[in-house]
């Protein structure tokens, strides 16, 4: 298949798919270009490309990688250079959208592996190896940071996002949503890989789905998800959940929710019976911290995507269960602008509720959602239509610090932070060991 014919097709598509949403009439400035590249010339199509990885259970990381061709889904690595004293074998899958193909999706589990530890890993691609990555694990306790930064895209301002992120030092990054804005067009996926593998191969990138990773278009493409669920495998299976869009892990001393808001999360849903029995395996002994990950923020002061079910409806669904078991923090996106508020719980500031953070400011190409509404309400502390992404440095058991950080003329300035005690330490708030 030929671009030309991909992108006339896509146009058809569109019209059928704009007919099922709903339009929001708010200013944004304008963006930075779009730099993104449809098509890579690779002179090797055995050459891994858009190679990142991910937390995978306990001890555990996976890998994955797209070639153009054929190659065996096998990871070498070990602790030093050129030295690969481990080896592992995975699957391959695909995924065909409309008229496109994609190449061949490599999928493997590494491990058990060290904390804290550099490890170097290359990939067999049948007749020689590829060249060499390295990634490091996450500590095996406190500290620990996690750069975050929801509705990422691949603009200038993306770019800019990545390369503050990159200087951070962070040991996990979490993404609430919206990751490449292919809005159905597939290259833009591929694009979008190779965009973050710089980063993506060295540190393991925990997301979850937003919006524009539905891709569904009525009476053509009823799946939902297709790409979304191929090309980004996080560890569902690991937490005991059955889908991909929502899930848990832990990671030093830190017990992280990921749901999805485009998921059913409805009364008697899959989704409400995870989440109720994830929170409930919740050693705060262990996991002293408690974050949770949604897209639709459930608290918003923006005029940007009022009125949503999925951020109503989910709010009224999940709100309780999250306050009962004590979470410190929640994330979002969606919304392209940062905000913090209060802790907060039905719509008034508890000091026992969590405190919510929108951070959908990655970068996208629909620019920022700059009209708030006035005058500022009292749960809401800080609030700014800029791009930039966020940084929590969970210092030990009891204390952690947040700051987010604006891209100013493409410098990562420090705009605002807070400090925060854990619930877990809380005796106030008298937050359940198990």
């Amino acid at each position: 298949m030929g671009l030309p014919e991909f992108w006339s097709l896509m146009i058809l598509a569109g019209v059928f798919a704009g007919a099922m949403e709903i339009a929001h009439a708010y200013d944004r400035p304008p963006p930075r270009e779009d730099f993104a590249v449809l098509v890579a010339a690779y002179a090797d199509p055995t050459t891994p490309q858009q190679v990142h990885v991910s937390l995978a259970g306990e001890n555990k990381m996976r890998i994955s990688w797209i070639t153009d061709k054929h190659t065996p889904p096998i990871v070498n690595y070990g602790t030093s250079s050129g030295k690969y004293e481990h080896s592992a074998t995975g699957v391959i899958s695909s995924y065909e959208y409309l008229t496109y193909i994609s190449g061949e999706i490599h999928d493997v589990v590494i491990g058990p592996l060290n904390p804290n530890t550099v490890y170097y890993y290359s990939f067999a691609t049948g007749s020689s190896s590829t060249p060499e990555y390295s990634f490091k694990t996450p500590p095996a306790q406190f500290p620990i940071k996690f750069a975050v930064s929801g509705d990422l895209g691949q603009t200038g301002w993306t770019k800019s996002t990545l390369e503050h992120i990159s200087q951070s030092n962070y040991d996990v990054f979490l993404l609430p949503g919206d990751l490449s804005y292919a809005d159905r067009i597939q290259p833009l996926w591929d694009s979008f890989g190779r965009l973050v593998e710089p980063l993506a191969s060295q540190r393991p990138w925990m997301v979850t789905q937003g919006n524009h990773e539905v891709e569904k278009i009525p009476a053509i493409h009823h799946t939902p998800f297709t790409a979304y669920n191929a090309r980004w495998h996080m560890p569902f299976e690991e937490s005991g959940s059955t889908s991909n869009l929502y899930y848990s892990f832990e990671v030093s001393g830190v017990h992280v929710v990921m749901l999805g808001s485009y998921a059913d999360f409805g009364y008697g849903s899959d989704q409400i019976r995870w989440l109720g029995s994830d929170l409930k395996k919740v050693d705060r002994s262990k996991t002293p911290w408690l974050v949770v990950i949604v897209h639709a923020p459930w608290y918003n002061s923006n005029y940007a995507h009022q009125g949503e079910k999925e951020s109503i409806d989910m709010r009224v669904m999940m709100e309780g269960m999250l306050y009962k078991a004590r979470v410190d923090l929640v994330f979002a996106g969606h919304v392209h602008a940062y905000e913090r508020f209060n802790r907060v719980y039905n719509q008034e500031i508890d000091n026992c509720g969590p405190m919510y953070i929108t951070i959908g400011d990655g970068g996208n190409r629909e620019g920022l959602a700059s009209k708030y509404k006035e005058p500022q309400p009292p749960i809401s502390v800080f609030r700014e239509a800029s791009f930039g992404h966020g940084e929590l440095e969970i210092v030990n058991g009891s204390y952690a610090k947040w700051s987010w950080h604006r891209n100013d003329d493409d410098e990562s300035v420090e705009s605002d932070s807070v400090w925060l005690k854990s619930f877990a330490s809380d005796t106030a708030c008298k937050a359940n060991k198990k």
